[in-house]
């Protein structure tokens, strides 16, 4: 392999970090750029942004089939509610709503980054603008304001439409009634379900769900409750790298796995859930039960935490792979993600839980905690994980582990229940990471695996991390301090996947440790 310099290997990955993550702010309003992908048909880009056509009213995906249209016919937006308010509907043909969400906005740790981080995962519909506003310490009107600039829609049109889009999920692809459908998308009434969907899709439910029949669509059989969604990827996916590692960290009488499929408990604003992922190269079939229809939202945004589905692997990859040291393990591992969580604070707990011991272990003693402290529900998976409350006034010594780690994981548990602490994809990520540090028996590495994996940060660096330093340690890079610091700065912003690759390619080493997530 020929030598690289420092000095150039950093400037060639800022350049491909600038060509090839094209999703920032300035991204959408470069039209020649997003004219070019679309007139290539780039699928790379579907999610990223839309296209839409003034002449006939609509707006697409970048890798729409049809006709590209004029350059002078077309305006591109960020997100599908800013179309909506330039009165555009979206195309039948392509279904822009039916691609992965952009990775632009669990890079950006900015205030519209975490709303747009937050929209998703269902605060504006549960609290309302005013909740969105708590949480990220700003004026109702003053988060309006920089959304509308950013991203051309304040936040109840982005809600709004992120309503539409799944109930006509809903209505092409299940048995539901139209009423059913109506209410598990978020709409308050009928008449709101029947008039948006009209002014999104310019039919009513009734003529989608006939044209899906049309066109060929199979409908889930559900009943009540019951939902099955087809959730989209961003090529390329590892999927057998996500379901090795979740199932490596299955929780008996939590979760289940078998190398196919991957299920799992998981509580939700108005009841208890259970999610069933087939993860296939192409796609993950989803079967949801709901003890209540309205929290399918959270729930589909929640599964797509767990995959990480919407991450952007080929700018991933592209970078990581442009460095030597990196390169054949990314050019061994495409598309390898990071999962996520569908509860934060089971991150922390799992963090605390697994300080100094292997994931088997760590897997032991969670099983312990969630049988004594979980509730109970029928079939299996048959726990939910406890609440922070329930842990906030559990007795350490339940937990089979040396008192201060007990009494680390009793405080943890009392920073969440206050309310002191937010453990989500939308908390600001270095003051929760300032915050957990501050708390006793919680260190750096902690709170580092905390980040990646419950507040959904792909530039974090576990340079503490045994695993990591065995690996770099192989391939010939300083593996302590500042040096091993320095050499993960050229990493910059997908950190976390570099830590992803440097655990799978100690797991298969014939001297690893098996990729076990310990503390020094």
């Amino acid at each position: 392999m020929p030598s690289v310099s420092r000095s150039d290997s950093r400037e060639s990955l800022s350049v491909l970090h600038v060509m090839m993550v094209i999703v920032s702010t300035s991204m959408y309003l470069d039209a020649e750029r997003c004219y070019r992908a679309v007139a290539s048909r780039d699928s790379r880009f579907d999610g990223m942004f839309l296209t839409g056509v003034r002449t006939t009213g609509i707006y697409c995906r970048p890798s729409c089939p049809a006709i590209t249209p004029r350059r002078r016919n077309v305006e591109f937006y960020a997100t599908a509610a800013a179309a909506h308010a330039a009165g555009l509907r979206a195309c039948k043909r392509c279904l822009p709503d039916a691609t992965p969400g952009s990775p632009e906005w669990d890079v950006r740790a900015d205030a519209v980054g975490r709303a747009m981080r937050l929209i998703r995962d269902g605060v504006v519909e549960r609290d309302g603008v005013v909740g969105l506003a708590s949480r990220l310490g700003y004026s109702e009107r003053h988060v309006t304001r920089l959304l509308s600039a950013e991203v051309g829609a304040g936040p109840l049109a982005i809600a709004r439409a992120a309503r539409a889009q799944a109930a006509r999920v809903l209505v092409e692809t299940t048995d539901l009634g139209l009423a059913d459908v109506a209410f598990a998308a978020g709409f308050s009434s009928v008449r709101q379900f029947n008039d948006t969907m009209q002014e999104v899709y310019g039919s009513t439910p009734s003529v989608l769900r006939t044209g899906a029949r049309t066109r060929g669509a199979s409908a889930a059989a559900s009943g009540t409750g019951r939902v099955r969604l087809r959730l989209a990827v961003r090529q390329p996916f590892d999927a057998p790298q996500v379901l090795e590692f979740l199932t490596a960290r299955a929780v008996p009488g939590l979760e289940q796995g078998d190398g196919c499929t991957f299920i799992r408990t998981l509580r939700l604003p108005h009841g208890a859930g259970r999610i069933t992922l087939r993860v296939l190269a192409d796609h993950v079939d989803a079967d949801l039960e709901l003890a209540e229809l309205r929290d399918l939202g959270t729930a589909a945004a929640g599964c797509r935490a767990l995959l990480d589905l919407d991450a952007d692997p080929r700018a991933v990859d592209d970078l990581l792979g442009a460095d030597p040291v990196l390169a054949p393990l990314v050019a061994a591992r495409p598309g390898t993600r990071v999962p996520g969580h569908v509860d934060g604070f089971e991150v922390a707990v799992r963090a605390v839980l697994g300080q100094q011991v292997t994931v088997r272990g760590a897997t032991t003693l969670l099983a312990r905690l969630v049988r004594i402290h979980g509730e109970h529900l029928d079939d299996g998976p048959d726990r939910l994980f406890p609440t922070p409350d329930t842990l906030a006034e559990a007795d350490p010594a339940s937990f089979c582990v040396p008192r201060a780690r007990g009494a680390a994981l009793v405080a943890l548990a009392g920073a969440v229940a206050s309310g002191g602490l937010e453990l989500d994809r939308g908390a600001d990520r270095d003051d929760t990471t300032a915050a957990l540090v501050a708390l006793p028996g919680i260190g750096p590495w902690t709170a580092g695996y905390i980040a990646m994996r419950a507040l959904g940060d792909p530039d974090r660096f576990l340079e503490g991390d045994v695993v990591v330093r065995q690996a770099l340690t192989s391939l010939g890079v300083p593996a302590t301090g500042r040096s091993a610091r320095e050499r993960a700065a050229d990493w910059r912003p997908w950190r976390s996947y570099a830590v992803m690759h440097l655990w799978r390619h100690a797991a298969a080493a014939p001297t690893a440790t098996g990729g076990q997530e310990t503390t020094p």
